[in-house]
């Protein structure tokens, strides 16, 4: 069954689209740079004015104590809410406010905001300021054409996401925030592209390999043992067995891209010997046989395994060594994990979705699987609250590239959709 659209709803947010564009540049021009967390109060200020002229009754939330939380880098977040003329259901739209570095080789200033042809260009355009922008104006347009509508409206605005969002969505949800009798519908408008809707996001498990070794001088490397050289036996039998067997894992999990239908692990760091000195150091480094080495591995594993089974295949590998190479000896430590999530495509906010993409793009969503993580683990895990999804406007392999940009009408596109399904969750068909 179609949604019976008022034409008033779509006029409301194409009457909006100079506003879209500056609400976008507002928030690129506010450098919420992530590490290590800076001007996290001041977007939330400007949300915190912005909504409240919009009628929300506005909170802003210091993560206290949260991983990077300090008086120089406070963890704000920002949570509003628009209550409607009766009681009803609260959808909520969450989105985090940080951003990842710039990096090297942008043609734009990342925080000028530029707009060209149709797109604004900047360092979280598209990851996700331009997700959280299209869900006010959204919210806003759908409140003035059915200002007697039932439930509540809830945005958020939310800090750390880009590292583990323990400061935003973490904290939050542990503060019942995303409790299921206070919030029943959470989309996160993340840019998996206008046309798909993203159900849930494989699972993580990082951790840390230290192998041990023994300093000597360097002329003499016969009298120590060196820790590089034994790490560089554990990246040799990865290669040999480990990557071989990851390769042979695949899901039924509809993730994208192709590569990550199967499960994969990342070299993310590795060091030995000496600390790296300070760039103004211009000396030479002491000649030592290396005593230490550390490695970070990122491994992504499927909806179809369990973390100990994960666990153990690195460190059966790490144990052979040990029992094969003479005075091999490592420690191991977890930094870091995420349990696979992954919500029911009969869950009442994707057929919601689902038929408001169809209604504005006259085709229906494709349903897929984010490669990496996203918040929706916090919602799930600690919230409690399954019925959640990533839907938003941005195409997904821009993130965190320079030169990130975000189209105007994919924004719109997107307002649209989320507004239909405000109608119809809130409003009735």
């Amino acid at each position: 069954m179609q949604l019976v659209v008022p034409d008033a709803l779509f006029e409301a947010i194409e009457n909006r689209r100079d506003d879209l564009v500056a609400l976008t540049q507002d928030l690129i021009r506010i450098p919420t740079l992530n590490p290590p967390g800076a001007n996290y109060r001041e977007i939330c200020d400007y949300l915190d004015a912005r909504l409240s002229r919009s009628g929300f009754k506005t909170e802003l939330i210091r993560a206290i104590g949260t991983p990077g939380d300090s008086d120089q880098y406070p963890r704000w977040n920002i949570v509003a809410r628009h209550q409607g003329a009766r009681t009803g259901d609260c959808v909520h739209f969450n989105s985090h406010h940080d951003v990842v570095e710039t990096g090297n080789g942008w043609t734009f200033d990342p925080f000028a905001a530029t707009l060209q042809d149709g797109r604004i260009y900047g360092r979280g355009t598209c990851d996700m300021k331009g997700g959280l922008a299209a869900s006010i104006i959204a919210a806003e347009a759908f409140i003035a054409t059915h200002p007697d509508y039932s439930g509540a409206i809830e945005i958020s605005g939310t800090a750390d996401e880009e590292s583990g969002g323990f400061g935003g969505v973490a904290y939050l949800a542990e503060q019942g925030y995303f409790n299921p009798e206070r919030v029943q519908h959470v989309i996160i408008p993340e840019p998996l592209n206008k046309d798909r809707i993203c159900l849930g996001h494989r699972g993580v498990w990082w951790a840390e390999i230290e192998t041990k070794g023994r300093i000597a001088h360097g002329s003499m490397p016969f009298l120590g043992d060196c820790a590089v050289r034994h790490m560089g036996a554990v990246i040799a039998e990865m290669e040999t067995t480990l990557f071989p067997l990851l390769a042979t894992k695949r899901t039924e999990m509809p993730v994208v891209p192709e590569g990550a239908k199967q499960s994969t692990l990342n070299i993310n760091s590795i060091h030995g010997g000496e600390p790296v000195q300070d760039e103004a150091y211009t000396g030479l480094p002491s000649p030592c046989v290396p005593d230490r080495c550390k490695m970070v591995i990122d491994r992504r594993f499927l909806m179809e395994e369990k973390l100990p089974e994960v666990r153990a295949e690195v460190i059966d590998l790490l144990d052979h060594l040990k029992s094969t190479r003479p005075d091999f000896d490592y420690e191991i430590r977890d930094m870091h994990t995420v349990i696979p999530t992954m919500t029911d495509k009969n869950a009442p906010v994707v057929q919601t979705v689902s038929r408001a993409i169809s209604q504005v793009l006259g085709k229906g969503p494709e349903y897929v699987v984010s490669p990496g993580t996203y918040d929706q683990k916090h919602i799930d895990r600690i919230g409690r609250l399954k019925n959640c999804i990533a839907y938003g406007p941005g195409i997904l392999d821009l993130a965190h590239q320079p030169d990130e940009w975000i189209g105007v009408d994919d924004m719109l596109d997107s307002a649209k959709v989320m507004a239909l399904s405000l109608k119809e969750l809130l409003a009735g068909r």
